[in-house]
């Protein structure tokens, strides 16, 4: 067998990496979250205009984050351009948030997905220790699908994202075999935000941007892309225009089946809309697109997160075993396994960790609007005579000055609006620190 080393050799590609976006950004968001918007909203109008005004926002994200990536392609990337940016300690406070929300948040979606999933299994499996147990074998699966190599995992991601990207279309598509006749021009009017547009259209606004969310998580495969100065840029675009289409798409077919007010009452509005168009069967085409999106979600964690646990072992936080990189396979195969040993053992305690992915909502939108704001700073090093030859957005400084804003924006309403959540985030946020000096102090201590 090959020695471990420190070395990531490139193996993955532009439709790839657009097949890992898609992953990271369509989970079961997209499946709850548009009634919550038409509920803000309180008009078809807002709600359609808030999902274009969020998927335009996502776009010029979009731009900013395929520029920094073309730039630069470092492992763990987005904690490690923070840290190089600005300084490692920031960088650790924000990443150690994210890694535990999605290494606990993995575990809630492998749950969540087993709930959809188990019902159609034979009765003994729909107890509550049935459906922890598929979790558990879930989470499992992908464990061992990623032991077998970067490319392994690569290409079972693009087996899950085409077919739920098949399953969406076959949604969106049903409108057309359904004679319901809709008001176009129904509303639900809601006192608190009725007469107030601007209003209605911030609090909509917050929901739909979450749902876009993921996308910056690519830039924790900069090591891993082939070609990354040209092909960064193609694997965002090609996963944000497809996302934005399919969010569209689908939330036009929820508006045209439902209606707007049944929308925004629902509570499951992806099941309700199945079962409108498909009748009975309705019920298992939901299961299945839920589950899907679980495991497109759990695989394109468990492919992202140990490429921060190397970027932190370079900088001595961690020992360094955890940037041993099987050099056959290019899995590093001590953190993955490091990955799922805590995956699972935050299923015992998931309630908790269920609660952390709500505290941190403000302290994300802070990290995302740091790791944009990098770009600012690489141009600024690079100077007059920019070496750069990849993508570079348009309209520069100021469409990544407005993303930057906007995200500012974002955390300061979801502080104002949730002032308790964001407190426990905040001090997450804060605990990084000692955290910090603990960590480097071991991880400096000679292997």
């Amino acid at each position: 067998m090959p020695e471990p080393s420190d070395k990531i050799r490139p193996q993955i590609g532009p439709f790839d990496l657009g097949m890992i976006v898609i992953s990271l950004v369509i989970g079961i968001g997209i499946f709850r979250t548009p009634a919550i918007v038409a509920k803000q909203a309180g008009s078809p109008e807002i709600f359609f205009i808030a999902w274009i005004a969020g998927g335009l926002v996502s776009l010029i994200g979009a731009f900013v984050f395929a520029e920094i990536g073309s730039r630069h392609h470092f492992p763990g990337g987005f904690y490690k351009l923070i840290s190089t940016a600005f300084n490692p300690l920031y960088a650790f406070m924000i990443n150690w948030v994210i890694v535990l929300t999605y290494g606990a948040g993995m575990a809630g979606v492998a749950l969540i997905g087993s709930e959809y999933i188990n019902p159609l299994l034979p009765e003994f499996a729909r107890s509550p220790n049935g459906i922890r147990m598929t979790a558990i074998i879930t989470l499992a699966f992908f464990y061992l699908v990623n032991m077998l190599g970067i490319k392994s995992g690569s290409r079972t991601q693009n087996i899950l994202s085409s077919l739920k990207i098949l399953m969406m279309l076959v949604l969106c598509i049903g409108i057309f075999y359904t004679d319901a006749d809709r008001n176009v021009s129904e509303s639900v009017a809601s006192p608190a935000l009725s007469g107030n547009w601007f209003s209605a259209f911030g609090a909509s606004l917050i929901a739909v941007f979450y749902t876009f969310g993921g996308y910056q998580q690519t830039l924790n495969f900069g090591a891993d892309i082939k070609d990354p100065v040209r092909n960064t840029p193609r694997g965002i675009f090609l996963g944000m225009f497809l996302i934005l289409g399919l969010y569209l798409a689908l939330n036009y077919t929820y508006y045209n089946v439902l209606g707007f007010e049944a929308l925004s009452k629902s509570s499951l509005i992806a099941a309700d809309t199945a079962r409108a168009l498909f009748g009975p069967w309705g019920e298992i085409f939901f299961s299945l697109a839920i589950f899907l999106s679980v495991l497109g979600f759990i695989n394109a964690t468990m492919l992202s997160l140990p490429r921060v646990y190397y970027a932190l072992a370079e900088d001595h936080i961690l020992p360094g075993i955890f940037k041993k990189v099987n050099p056959r396979t290019q899995v590093q195969e001590f953190a993955l396994t490091f990955l799922i040993v805590t995956t699972l053992l935050s299923l015992w305690v998931l309630d908790t960790f269920e609660q952390i992915v709500n505290y941190v909502m403000s302290v994300d939108s802070i990290a995302l609007a740091s790791a944009a704001a990098t770009l600012f700073v690489f141009r600024k090093k690079a100077g007059i005579h920019d070496p750069h030859k990849g993508f570079r957005i348009g309209g520069y400084p100021y469409l990544p000055g407005f993303f930057v804003l906007f995200l500012l924006a974002v955390a300061a309403n979801v502080i104002l609006t949730d002032p308790s959540s964001a407190v426990i985030g905040w001090g997450l946020f804060l605990g990084g620190a000692p955290l910090y000096w603990i960590l480097q102090k071991i991880g400096k201590q000679p292997e």
